[in-house]
């Protein structure tokens, strides 16, 4: 549907939009237009383009879910697992990435063994471009859009409005630069206003609350808490084979391409200091593999892949580079000492509690935004160590795997701090339900 037909719409007429704001959404409709054909050449979004391009291939539903990428991913596992509907609901839940994708199909094939009740269908997140969005949201006509994290889409919010369907953003977290960005057209997102929020942090909520008005934000427990396991295996780790006991084993986790340079000098310092080291490289993009290839090797480091390790241990002073998907939390489990990556450029951090349920002192870098929800606490106790930079992250991994692990005490400290702060997927199953 053109742009001007949906913004004429009689319907959309009740939003009583300025024209202003019309002219702007108009002027969007004609970005994405423009930018469709460089973003077929983007090789993350040549698989489903054609699926991208319209929101005629859509099922309907009476829950539309959007989680952007892997990690929204698993917390739309987590509410299915918890919603528990009391009838047949159908659900769709949206991803813009291949992994996002692969994630929710898992979670689908669970929720459909444990929660009967739920008929789940996932695909890739159409364009934001409105007309696409227009079709998208008449073809699925949900009955509540529930919009996970920091997903505000002015497309998507505009043809939610324009068809009078719900919208509730949940485990909600704002950043004070994207706030600062947002305000520069205040009036814009006050028209296209969600119907709540749910934010993960007071602070989180007191920007939503200047972006979009006080009365519909509330606070929630971060639903990331309840995908966190505290209970840890004692035998039966399927990386124990390659990993013995008698050598140390270094974790470098969810590392990002801008600091990739800092981490092959970690990696240097590391085995120049403890020689012996097994490292486990885990880029958080898989498409960096090849690049980490070149690096090691022009380094003159051992390395493997982890897909090419046969039933003989790891050898001393190895990187291994891990080109599986999900095994990140068996090398935790094993590991001597830990750095999560995303901190040491401003990515804005991975995450860093993991490693804590197996009693790690985790090293990140001054960087982690992402996981300011959290609280300065969890340092201030020991539970997580923040350094400045590349050299002081090599220094304290090389002070842990010099040193015996923390004592068991540490470790349900942190499974502590963890189990104090779950709930999040019970509350925000329940204003789902109150919707629906």
């Amino acid at each position: 549907m053109p742009i001007n037909n949906i913004l004429n719409n009689k319907n959309f007429d009740s939003m009583r939009i300025p024209k202003k704001i019309a002219a702007a959404l108009s002027v969007y409709e004609s970005l994405w237009r423009w930018c469709m054909p460089l973003l077929r050449l983007n090789s993350r979004m040549q698989e489903g383009f054609a699926d991208r391009c319209t929101g005629n291939r859509l099922p309907p539903a009476d829950l539309w879910i959007q989680a952007a990428s892997a990690g929204e991913s698993f917390l739309a596992w987590s509410l299915m697992e918890t919603l528990q509907p009391d009838r047949p609901i159908r659900v769709l839940v949206t991803t813009t990435t291949r992994q996002g994708l692969d994630i929710l199909q898992r979670a689908i094939d669970s929720a459909s063994k444990t929660n009967p009740q739920i008929i789940a269908a996932c695909a890739y997140f159409p364009f934001d471009r409105p007309s696409i969005m227009e079709q998208a949201v008449r073809r699925v006509h949900p009955r509540l859009m529930v919009l996970l994290e920091t997903e505000i889409w002015p497309g998507l919010l505009t043809a939610l409005k324009k068809n009078n369907r719900k919208t509730v953003i949940i485990n909600g977290r704002l950043t004070p630069k994207s706030l600062k960005r947002y305000l520069i057209w205040p009036s814009l997102w006050k028209t296209l206003s969600p119907d709540r929020i749910l934010a993960i942090s007071g602070d989180d909520a007191s920007r939503f609350a200047a972006l979009f008005g006080q009365e519909i934000v509330r606070t929630m427990s971060n639903i990331k808490f309840d995908r966190l396991q505290t209970e840890t295996a004692t035998s039966g780790n399927p990386l124990q084979k390659w990993l013995p006991d008698t050598v140390p084993f270094l974790v470098l986790g969810s590392v990002r391409e801008p600091e990739e340079e800092d981490i092959g000098q970690i990696i240097e310092a590391v085995r120049s200091r403890v020689p012996g080291t097994v490292i486990g490289l885990f880029p958080r993009h898989m498409h960096r593999m090849a690049a980490w290839e070149q690096r090691l090797t022009r380094l003159d480091i051992p390395w493997q892949l982890r897909s090419s390790l046969d039933n003989a241990p790891a050898k001393p002073g190895t990187v291994i580079l891990w080109d599986m998907f999900g095994e990140l939390n068996h090398a935790y489990a094993l590991a001597s000492a830990v750095f999560v990556g995303g901190s040491l450029a401003p990515l804005g951090g991975q995450n860093f509690l993991e490693p804590m349920i197996h009693g790690i002192v985790p090293v990140i870098g001054p960087f982690w935004d992402n996981f300011a929800w959290v609280g300065n606490d969890i340092f201030e106790q020991g539970l997580a160590m923040k350094v400045p930079d590349g050299p002081a992250v090599a220094a304290e991994l090389v002070r842990q795997l010099t040193r015996p692990k923390p004592a068991p005490s540490h470790q349900a400290a942190a499974v502590r701090y963890i189990e104090e702060r779950k709930g999040g997927s019970i509350q925000a199953c329940r204003v789902i339900k109150e919707y629906l």
